[in-house]
């Protein structure tokens, strides 16, 4: 029977299983920091998330069905964040001329403030980073993103504008060279990206 990474007698002879609850750990800092920033804003932890979005993101990517992908949430659910934005006044919306029920989402002057000042909500994970030796960092990244991309192939998490599912990408020496089309260079670990604007997702990628 499998055993559960939670179970201390095994989780503290098992590498991969610290590793879990290492990561299960920092989850819960992200949920705290996310969670005390919507308490002083009276926003909801996925509004927030949201603004941060629209400030850092390209307008076809400013849409209902996008962001309910996006966060794996209904679109009902996006659309009531919505609503409670633009009675913010932190967003407007802008009607497809051809389809009066779709709409692009837009920040205010208010609204990009406001996406500006809780995009820092992160710093206290980001500060004892910062501090990691550069190859250190490049490991950590390289893992990560080794994760996230098994993660994303096994249905878990939905959306990924990552090198590794990349119409440009190219992996070389079975994954041990990276390399980058568009740019027409190859890239070393610390640039490959987790969020690429000009990302094209590979014939074959769900």
């Amino acid at each position: 029977m499998k055993k559960s990474p939670f179970d201390l007698s095994y989780q503290n002879i098992d590498l991969d299983s610290k590793i879990v609850a290492s990561l299960e750990r920092i989850s819960q800092a992200f949920r705290v920091l996310l969670w005390n920033e919507s308490k002083e804003l009276t926003m909801s932890p996925i509004q927030i998330q949201i603004l941060i979005f629209l400030l850092n993101h390209s307008e076809e990517k400013r849409k209902v069905s996008y962001l309910a992908e996006e966060f794996n949430l209904t679109k009902a659910t996006i659309s009531d964040s919505i609503k409670a934005l633009q009675n913010k006044k932190l967003i407007r919306k802008t009607f497809e001329i051809e389809d009066s029920r779709s709409y692009t989402i837009h920040l205010t002057a208010n609204g990009r403030r406001m996406a500006e000042q809780t995009s820092l909500f992160t710093q206290q994970i980001q500060s004892p980073i910062e501090k990691m030796k550069f190859t250190d960092k490049e490991n950590l990244l390289s893992s990560l993103l080794g994760i996230i991309h098994s993660l994303n192939k096994s249905g878990i998490i939905n959306i990924q504008r990552m090198c590794f599912t990349c119409h440009f990408y190219n992996n070389i020496d079975k994954g041990n060279e990276h390399y980058c089309e568009l740019l027409n260079a190859k890239l070393a670990n610390n640039q490959l990206r987790l969020d690429c604007e000009e990302h094209i997702l590979a014939l074959g990628v769900e």
